[in-house]
């Protein structure tokens, strides 16, 4: 991401912006780019030929430097920050993840994001006895120096950032920073900004939306050293936190409930497949007091980052293309299985499926993964 402790200038704040703004341009395939190119300008002056090299019939829409500068002043003007990846003040432990954000919004302390933290997530329609544990747990941890992440939604979030707003507290939103979701949450909305801290990977003004929240629940995840998860239904939000925690490397970690309430069932499921089961705040400072950042476990499926300095040659390249995007179907596949079945070296494989993502010929799925992305036929 370049040279470390190399403070980013105003015009490589913008460039990374424009790229992680411009078409088919993930988080994934934002950091493939700049370990390939070295910085964004290089790699968004790349991105046309890459697209059309991948199969794109059109020029890739590229975000424009007046937009970049926009949404920096539309941020700065309700008291927000743009942090990009890549800057001093972006989390440690969050710029570990292959799919770490390239850019959020940030209101409120930012000092918080460099505290260890440890997740709280749960049912939104919690019982009350639930809520009142949720609230008791992040004081308790919140009071032992640890950040307490959530996503503001209704139930055990919200309890959770309100036990521990005055030790510290981080939400995390699934839209734009500008935007409370839920609208009965906006006193603690205001009392995060002051008090606490707010992030949005979302651009500003987007409004939430379902289909977000999986990633959002993905930098709950990555921001912390644990997840907590206090009533969780067998279909809950709540388990996509936890699973993504676990395949990070981070602990997992339950409180136990009654059989006969559903709210339970999801929960009750993690401490049978091997959650540390929670009952006091203790139990989880017991847990985590030991590991600190250096001690998270390597993720699982790391991806293999093979681009070299120097591209592979047009001939590789284009036999690669025909070979590499034959073999994808609609199932995901693990990059790592690719590699190994066609015939070519990794940099070869990695830059076919750099150029066929900017092309929408492929797409990314989670654990470094990815599918032939088919366009369906009209008439049919």
């Amino acid at each position: 991401m370049g040279p470390a402790g190399t403070p980013l200038d105003h015009a490589e704040i913008i460039a990374r912006l424009r790229l992680i703004r411009s078409e088919n341009v993930g988080p994934v395939t934002f950091g493939h780019l700049l370990r390939r190119y070295g910085d964004a300008s290089r790699a968004l002056a790349a991105l046309p030929e890459l697209a059309a090299q991948g199969g794109l019939g059109r020029r890739i829409r590229i975000y424009g430097r007046a937009e970049a500068e926009a949404e920096l002043e539309a941020n700065h003007a309700i008291g927000a920050r743009v942090i990009v990846r890549g800057m001093a003040e972006y989390p440690t432990l969050l710029e570990q993840c292959e799919d770490a954000p390239a850019v959020f919004s940030l209101r409120g302390h930012g000092h918080l994001l460099a505290r260890p933290a440890v997740a709280m997530v749960g049912a939104r329609n919690a019982s009350a006895n639930a809520r009142r544990l949720a609230h008791a747990l992040a004081e308790t941890v919140a009071a032992k120096d640890y950040a307490v992440v959530s996503g503001m939604a209704r139930g055990i979030d919200t309890a959770a950032h309100q036990g521990a707003l005055s030790g510290g507290t981080v939400a995390v939103l699934g839209g734009g920073i500008d935007v409370i979701y839920p609208r009965e949450n906006a006193d603690l909305y205001d009392r995060l900004v002051e008090g606490g801290a707010l992030v949005a990977e979302s651009p500003i003004g987007t409004q939430p939306q379902a289909r977000n929240f999986p990633a959002r629940n993905r930098i709950i995840a990555g921001l912390s050293l644990a997840v907590v998860v206090v009533e969780a239904a067998e279909r809950s939000g709540s388990l996509i936190t936890a699973r993504l925690a676990g395949e990070l490397g981070r602990e997992v970690m339950a409180v136990p409930g009654s059989p006969l309430d559903p709210r339970c069932r999801g929960s009750n499921q993690l401490l049978r497949d091997g959650a540390h089961l929670i009952e006091t705040g203790d139990d989880i400072v017991a847990v985590v007091a030991g590991l600190g950042g250096r001690h998270v476990r390597a993720p699982l499926g790391a991806p293999f980052d093979g681009f070299e300095p120097r591209p592979p040659s047009p001939e590789t390249l284009a036999a690669a293309r025909r070979e590499v995007i034959e073999f994808l179907d609609a199932t995901p596949t693990a990059v790592d299985e690719i590699i190994r079945r066609c015939q070519f070296s990794a940099p070869v494989v990695l830059t076919v499926l750099l150029e066929a993502e900017l092309a929408s010929t492929v797409e990314r799925h989670p654990g470094n993964m990815v599918a032939r992305r088919f366009t369906p036929r009209s008439g049919t």
